[in-house]
């Protein structure tokens, strides 16, 4: 179920209501959230509600089992036990194929022939982001710093539609502490929240599909029929899309989660204004960079180690594990993997200056994002890609096809990329400006600024909605 669409309006109808009428009884309202939210999940297919609800079984067990139990040596075997289960479903329907083709590509490079079984498993959506957040939840109940919490509870907490299937991924101590006691709705920020569905709307259905249809996917899909300026801009097009796609999503998942009276962490802070590599991953898709942080690369060493190398180590191989999470093909692991070598030079360069990687004030800080986005944008080829032969015709095309017609490249699409960065760089006072306007308008106001944002924004934007990019992640 796609959050832009008539279906989920009517979803969402049903329940906001029904779910603030049976908040004051917490034991009501549990059982209602959560057959709402496998209903949510059942609309795309119904099979695979049961490998979420066996999801939710065998991690809750095991977090018990972990929290209660004294012996060390037990304790660690008990979370291997967990671990082992969530990445072995992980790798099941996500890479198995990508496995067996690795394996007989790498096999016939040494002269064996490997027969290739491949199964072509559909991948269920969301799995990526509910097994990232089963997994934080064991692990946290094993290193002392969260008590697992009721079956009933855990359960809304995997569950819980706004973040089902493309995130935030949202921690333990983020989301089932507010599950303890019913919520005000008095207390509900309704501007906020509005002001992010309505943009979040605007990002996807205007700016991102526009994109896609009107150059990234045909570009993309045979850069050698293209000019170099259709690449460049296709190229920019793609960086502006996946994050109004991606950041379009989480600000309606957050802003459906406030009207329900609950709040999750921001996943997005204008990453494209980052003046380095590292402050681009303190912006882009938060939630899954201090999830990196704390049970990739913390655990790995971090920065603790006696040796710089160690600390290099660590935050390539926490990159290539980001990456390889985005997707099973190679392309996604050298996306990653260029952003671990970008993460060790600037680490290197801040140490040989005997200072952290910081740009100034003025035009160093210019120069630094204007590094930092072409940078990413390099990065995002590889991603966008469908093979390296792909990413590669992309980049030579860079080079050679200056001078040819380049009738994809109108006034549109610019004008769709220079919003898309260009509201990056709004002061922050400028939103919070707006919401409060907003919020001191009557309900029959408010109502019509939304119904008028949203009557434009179908119209702007192409027919019909496309599935958002993370949902096959």
């Amino acid at each position: 179920m796609l959050f832009p669409t008539a279906t989920f309006a009517l979803f969402f109808l049903v329940v906001l209501p029904l779910s603030w009428l049976t908040m004051p009884w917490p034991h009501r309202w549990r059982p209602f959230i959560i057959v709402a939210s496998y209903v949510f999940y059942a609309w795309w297919d119904w099979r695979f509600v049961f490998l979420l609800a066996g999801c939710t079984l065998w991690n809750q067990v095991l977090a018990v089992r972990i929290w209660r139990t004294r012996a060390p040596s037990q304790k660690r075997a008990l979370l291997i036990l967990a671990l082992v289960g969530n990445l072995g479903v992980l790798a099941y329907f996500k890479y198995y194929d990508f496995f067996v083709t690795s394996g007989s590509s790498l096999a016939s490079l040494v002269g064996l022939d490997m027969p290739l079984d491949v199964k072509s498993i559909v991948l269920p959506v969301g799995i990526s982001f509910y097994t990232f957040m089963a997994i934080s939840y064991v692990v946290d109940a094993y290193r002392g710093d969260f008590e697992p919490t009721t079956l009933e509870r855990f359960a809304v907490y995997l569950a819980f539609f706004p973040h089902l299937v493309a995130g935030p991924i949202v921690r333990p101590s983020e989301l089932i502490p507010q599950l303890g006691k019913p919520r005000d709705p008095r207390r509900v920020d309704t501007s906020r929240a509005f002001y992010l569905i309505a943009t979040g709307l605007f990002k996807k259905v205007v700016i991102a599909n526009y994109l896609a249809a009107s150059i990234v996917d045909e570009v993309f899909a045979a850069p050698g029929q293209h000019s170099s300026l259709e690449i460049l801009i296709a190229v920019y097009a793609y960086a502006v899309q996946i994050y109004a796609d991606f950041s379009g999503y989480t600000d309606i998942a957050i802003g459906i989660a406030l009207l329900l009276g609950f709040n999750f962490p921001q996943n997005f802070d204008s990453p494209y204004a980052a003046t380095s590599v590292q402050d681009f991953w303190r912006r882009w898709h938060m939630t899954l960079s201090r999830w990196l942080r704390d049970y990739v690369y913390i655990p790995l060493g971090g920065s603790r180690g006696r040796r710089p190398i160690l600390t290099y180590r660590n935050l390539l191989l926490t990159m290539l594990i980001g990456g390889l999470w985005h997707g099973a093909a190679w392309t996604f692991v050298v996306w990653g993997g260029l952003h671990g070598a970008a993460l060790v030079g600037e680490r290197l360069w801040g140490e040989r200056r005997g200072a952290p990687l910081r740009a100034r004030t003025g035009w160093s800080r210019w120069r630094a994002r204007i590094l930092t986005f072409h940078f990413v944008c390099l990065a995002w080829i590889f991603f966008r890609s469908d093979s390296f032969g792909s990413a590669r015709e992309l980049i030579g095309g860079l080079f050679t096809g200056w001078g040819k017609s380049s009738p994809l490249v109108t006034s549109g699409v610019l004008i769709a990329i220079a919003v898309g960065i260009g509201s990056q760089y709004l002061p922050a006072r400028i939103p919070r400006l707006v919401m409060a306007r907003f919020s001191r308008l009557p309900v029959l106001g408010q109502a019509t600024v939304l119904a008028v944002a949203l009557m434009l924004t179908s119209a702007m934007g192409p027919e019909g909605v496309a599935p958002f990019i993370y949902f096959q992640f």
